[in-house]
């Protein structure tokens, strides 16, 4: 069957303190690239696939563009987002498909409670129940509806693998990653996931977030890049991590499910982790330690960030530990 890396090609990457005792630890694997694809940092197995889940985002809000949908400010950031479905992520993706002639029910995602609590309690107190629109990808969900529009696809079926823009979307993937895919999926929300490498990954993730200053680049990357760094809070939600980061740092950020994360700075410097776990919570705390060893990021401003989005470990409600890094990323460190 075909597989991702295993625990014995995977490292240390963070572990979980408890009074003194490591509870937790969270193996996986990660690169950073330099702009010129060359690898800068390599921790365990980074050419075996992965899935890299809503990572892959990007890549299909630019198919949906390429495919002539005519995304403008947030609703570019919305199309790349796994947001928290809080009334102003909402009413963008409305927008979005009021301008495809769609409705909420054409949405395919599933229908889901927001991670925002004022939305979750507002559709809880009007009897309203789970939206799709509330689904973290519905934002995705609507350009993939625009993108049928503009072309006159069939709407029912724009999550078939077969459908015109599922396949301008592997297109993409592949031509931005270098790879081709190693096995295809179905993801959470509905759409044909692609596994690739975490080295193929950065490479794609390093082109987008250098677009904005490459002559040669897609100008349609370019308006990803960019609204993802000037509307952060839609990619995410307001004091989120991903939003944090790429509004305090300036460089994109993005997790995925199963303890997938990309990040990629204005100079093309590009990287991507997967916690073998799953699990998300070390994510941000390893990405970022890694660049900044990497000198691709301001050492201190990653502190300062950090304070912000590592969650804490509590005892009752007092601190007792904390989520701290491994010593193979320790190492780069020195």
């Amino acid at each position: 069957m075909p597989q991702t890396f295993s625990t014995s090609d995977a490292v240390d990457l963070a572990v979980l303190e408890r009074n003194g005792f490591i509870e937790s630890r969270h193996l996986g694997s990660a690169v950073i690239l330099a702009a010129d694809g060359t690898v800068v940092t390599e921790l365990g197995d980074i050419n075996s696939p992965v899935f890299p889940r809503s990572t892959l985002k990007p890549f299909q809000a630019l198919a949906a563009m390429q495919s002539g949908v005519p995304l403008r400010g947030p609703q570019v950031a919305l199309a790349a987002a796994s947001h928290v479905g809080s009334h102003e992520h909402m009413d963008v993706v409305r927008t979005m498909l009021s301008a495809a002639g769609v409705s909420e029910e054409h949405l395919q995602c599933p229908a889901d409670w927001p991670q925002d609590e004022e939305a979750r309690n507002w559709l809880i107190r009007t009897d309203r129940g789970k939206q799709r629109i509330a689904f973290n990808c519905s934002g995705k969900h609507a350009a993939f509806l625009w993108a049928c529009t503009e072309n006159n696809w069939d709407h029912s079926t724009y999550l078939d693998p077969s459908h015109p823009l599922q396949q301008r979307i592997a297109t993409v993937i592949e031509e931005y990653t270098e790879e081709k895919v190693a096995h295809w999926g179905v993801d959470g929300c509905g759409a044909p996931l692609a596994a690739v490498s975490l080295k193929g990954l950065a490479r794609g993730i390093g082109k987008f977030s250098r677009a904005p200053s490459d002559k040669n680049a897609d100008a349609r990357a370019a308006t990803i890049a960019t609204a993802m760094l000037d509307y952060p809070w839609a990619v995410h939600g307001r004091g989120r991590e991903n939003s944090v980061v790429m509004e305090d740092l300036g460089i994109i950020s993005k997790n995925g499910a199963e303890g997938v994360l990309v990040m990629g700075t204005d100079t093309g410097v590009s990287l991507a982790l997967k916690i073998l776990d799953g699990n998300i919570r070390a994510t941000t705390l390893v990405g970022l330690t890694l660049l900044a060893a990497a000198g691709a990021v301001d050492v201190d401003k990653v502190g300062a960030v950090l304070e912000k989005v590592v969650p804490p470990v509590l005892g009752g409600n007092e601190p007792v530990g904390k989520l701290r890094l491994a010593a193979p990323v320790m190492a780069l460190l020195d």
